[in-house]
């Protein structure tokens, strides 16, 4: 199933965020209203026989924070690496901020702490973060660094005795030290407990109020939820929903039935009309419905010990699922 909520292209993802004041210098100020910071034309990506982007289409204004969602084997990790400049695509032109992903990347206009980068040992936090400062054309001063990642305590902390949250934050640190125009983040809150995440999000608000632009995958769904403007779902290298998170809850059309059933029996609650799927874990079922009134009659209509019914809208990972089959 596809469900294409708002084509990239249409207007509704043309307007960025307003320009607020930024941390950035006079020379490089926030972003302009109706900007663009990434384009995909018709982008594809093989890996010998395998399809890791096919023909993608899509616009990304400045000052949007988007969420890229997709299912492992989407192309989430291929579509990064292309904007980053770290991959080339087979089909199709990539453009970050009106110039090739490789001159962004060398102009120092985009940051990036990817799931998978690790910190040297034997090394101080704001060593790091001044190696970074020096290779970037405009950094950001060290102390904003350090407090915008949390870490003006940890500064001198050698990075072999960081815990993993805070490893995270120093990550994200360095992400910013060149003062991006252009901010990915890959899994960023792996780690972190419940308040530093969200003390992390409110940081990111503050970052993206300055006209910048935030691009993150996560498999927090809540998070996409919450924080992102935008949601971009990949499925098999297809962009297969783009909207917010309302608009592509609303678009997966299926309701949710939640009730206990003692011994409930998955196929014959799978034969019930409207039915998608059937989620049971000990007396508790849940049903994915697209015709919740007939599912509940039909329901009601047996002599099953039915307790507890209730009928809700789907929350944003009923429609991922939806979305995506269900392969996650």
């Amino acid at each position: 199933m596809t469900i294409t909520v708002a084509p990239a292209d249409q207007s509704r993802n043309g307007v960025a965020a307003p320009a607020l004041a930024s941390a950035r210098s006079a020379a490089t100020p926030g972003a302009a209203v109706g900007a663009t910071a990434v384009r995909f034309a018709g982008v594809g990506r093989r890996f010998g026989e395998t399809v890791a982007l096919d023909g993608v289409d899509l616009r990304i204004g400045a000052g949007e924070t988007v969420a890229l969602l997709g299912p492992n084997g989407a192309g989430k990790s291929t579509a990064i690496g292309l904007m980053l400049g770290l991959l080339d695509p087979t089909a199709g032109r990539v453009a970050v901020l009106d110039q090739s992903p490789k001159a962004a990347v060398r102009g120092g206009r985009i940051g990036a702490m990817l799931q998978e980068s690790g910190l040297p040992i034997f090394a101080r936090v704001s060593e790091l973060i001044g190696l970074i400062r020096s290779l970037s054309p405009h950094p950001m001063p060290t102390a904003e660094v350090l407090r915008r990642a949390g870490l003006t305590e940890l500064a001198g902390r050698r990075t072999e005795f960081l815990s993993g949250g805070e490893a995270q934050r120093v990550r994200f640190a360095l992400a910013i030290a060149g003062d991006p125009e252009l901010l990915f983040l890959d899994e960023p809150t792996v780690a972190m407990d419940v308040e530093t995440r969200r003390s992390f999000w409110a940081d990111m608000r503050t970052f993206a109020a300055e006209g910048r632009t935030i691009l993150f995958a996560t498999h927090y769904l809540e998070e996409a939820d919450q924080v992102a403007d935008r949601i971009v779902v990949l499925d098999h290298g297809r962009i297969v929903a783009d909207g917010t998170a309302a608009e592509i809850k609303r678009g997966a059309m299926a309701r949710t039935l939640r009730f206990r059933l003692a011994g409930a029996e998955r196929a014959f609650l799978e034969a019930l009309p409207g039915v998608r799927s059937v989620d049971v874990s000990g007396d508790r079922v849940v049903i994915q419905t697209t015709d919740p009134d007939a599912t509940t009659r039909a329901l009601l209509r047996t002599d099953l010990a039915v307790r507890d019914l209730e009928l809700g809208g789907p929350d944003l990972e009923d429609a991922f699922l939806a979305l995506t089959h269900g392969e996650h």
